[in-house]
């Protein structure tokens, strides 16, 4: 789950983090207001979960409360990459920005460790820095049983050629960002940019924060922080169902039991010259109903030209997927090609209800994908010349 801006920079604040002064407006007059209290010179900032809002006219300056109004009138109601602006956040102006510094603690799961990541060339992509420059990256493991250790901080420092009158505050705020890592079960924390401000002070002005959702259950404060409103449709109604969903860009669905088996199925697909249209699990033990709402969302998407349905069946039953594909069928007609590929608990009975329906199945993964491929390229052929 993604955080605001300002509801990550308010966790930050919490653990000490130096944040400029601000609050939330989700009309003009209130950013006015807001504006007026903080002295009238702010900036006016698009609550948008995506990235990009510079340079989509998402941030702007104001040196007065008319200003401010102004600019709030302009941002709120924008689309912003398929995300619509509800609120800015009205932050005081920074003193001057000396140096803009980027800083994040995030999972290395190839270590299986957290990692401080820091550079001096913050404000920009870090993907762009990491593909570029790569150099301009410094690393530091974290053992969570010690946690960041001042050693550890005063090496980044020296790396990203910080001022040394700035080491101790610097040390801090990594300490902070780390703890808010640590204590709300987050997968990132990140500052870019984290300034020198003018006053030779170190300040974030942005924040960005990843909740690991699995998490969600013994953080009940941030799971009332999620905006629904941000949330693609299709997602929403996966999570509230109980099943994994996420959008993807081909054009073959995918719905299987288990995340791992999900990489692998799309990792075949893309073996045999498909492209997965979407990532859906619906996890094991699921019912006929989930995994006939997990068939309709897949069938949802215009893009889907083919679908395949991998099942290995433990505690998922091939019987209980089976009526849940007979189900999502009633409800949905489709010319949709599909392409079924039980095995395991109950795999006999279920191809049994599927040959009923006389729908394609397949004894093997390769087979299956090999047909779903196939399929989708059949169509995507026969779309051409129509």
């Amino acid at each position: 789950m993604n955080l605001h801006e300002y509801q990550a920079k308010r966790l930050f604040a919490e653990q000490g983090v130096p944040i400029p002064q601000g609050d939330v407006a989700s009309t003009p007059a209130e950013a006015r207001q807001i504006a007026r209290e903080l002295g009238g010179k702010v900036v006016v900032k698009a609550q948008v979960l995506t990235g990009g809002r510079g340079k989509a006219g998402g941030i702007k300056l104001a040196n007065s409360a008319d200003e401010a109004e102004a600019h709030a009138k302009q941002i709120l109601g924008m689309d912003i990459k398929g995300f619509k602006v509800r609120r800015v956040l009205i932050d005081q102006q920074s003193p001057g920005i000396v140096q803009e510094i980027y800083l994040a603690v995030l999972i290395d799961r190839g270590r299986r460790l957290p990692m401080i990541m820091a550079s001096a060339a913050g404000g920009m992509d870090i993907e762009e820095v990491a593909e570029k420059t790569p150099e301009k990256i410094i690393t530091a493991h974290v053992d969570p049983v010690l946690g960041v250790r001042g050693y550890q901080t005063t090496y980044i420092a020296s790396q990203i050629d910080l001022p040394r009158d700035l080491w101790r505050d610097f040390h801090k705020i990594v300490f902070s960002l780390y703890e808010c890592f640590k204590n709300n079960d987050a997968s990132l924390t990140e500052i870019n940019p984290l300034v020198i401000t003018g006053e030779g002070k170190l300040m974030a002005l942005d924040g960005k924060m990843t909740i690991d959702d699995n998490a969600l259950s013994r953080q009940s404060r941030l799971a009332e922080m999620r905006d629904v409103a941000e949330e693609p449709e299709a997602e929403r109604e996966a999570r509230l169902t109980g099943i994994n969903f996420i959008k993807l860009d081909g054009n073959i669905g995918c719905m299987v039991n288990g995340a791992g088996l999900a990489m692998t199925t799309m990792d075949i697909i893309k073996l045999f010259g498909g492209e997965p249209a979407n990532f859906l699990d619906i996890g094991g033990g699921a019912k006929a109903d989930q995994v006939a709402t997990g068939l309709r969302l897949i069938l949802s998407d215009p893009s889907v030209e083919a679908v395949l349905i991998n099942i290995f069946g433990g505690i998922t039953r091939g019987d209980e997927v089976a009526k849940g594909i007979l189900q999502a069928l009633s409800q949905v007609e489709t010319a949709v090609p599909m392409v079924v590929r039980l095995a395991g608990t109950n795999a006999k009975e279920g191809r049994a209800i599927l040959a009923d329906a006389a729908m394609e199945t397949a004894e093997t993964l390769s087979d299956a994908a090999q047909k779903a491929v196939a399929a989708a390229a059949k169509a995507t052929h026969k779309t051409t010349q129509e």
